[in-house]
């Protein structure tokens, strides 16, 4: 099984098989799954300062925020374009 990274803004990148789910930050439910996450030390800010506008959910139990829309990190993770383990681009 090969590693499959993706950018999910600003230079942070992440795995694609570790993800679980790509949500909205807006609703209630997820804004309380946040503070949790940041309350329990799990919680990763890659927004470097920008707004919220997806919330990823890892097989960790970690949050990770991300300030690019949830359909952009989606079609990233379908497209041919991926990032290798040696932080290289491949088609």
């Amino acid at each position: 099984m090969s590693i499959r990274l993706i950018n999910i803004g600003f230079g942070s990148i992440v795995s694609v098989n570790r993800i679980v789910a790509i949500v909205s930050p807006e609703s209630a439910p997820m804004k309380r799954l946040v503070q949790e996450a940041r309350e329990a030390g799990t919680l990763i800010d890659a927004t470097h300062g920008r707004r919220t506008r997806a919330v990823l959910i890892m097989d960790s139990d970690h949050i990770v925020l991300s300030a690019v829309q949830p359909e952009t990190v989606a079609q990233r993770i379908f497209s041919k374009e991926e990032v290798t383990e040696e932080g290289q681009g491949k088609a």
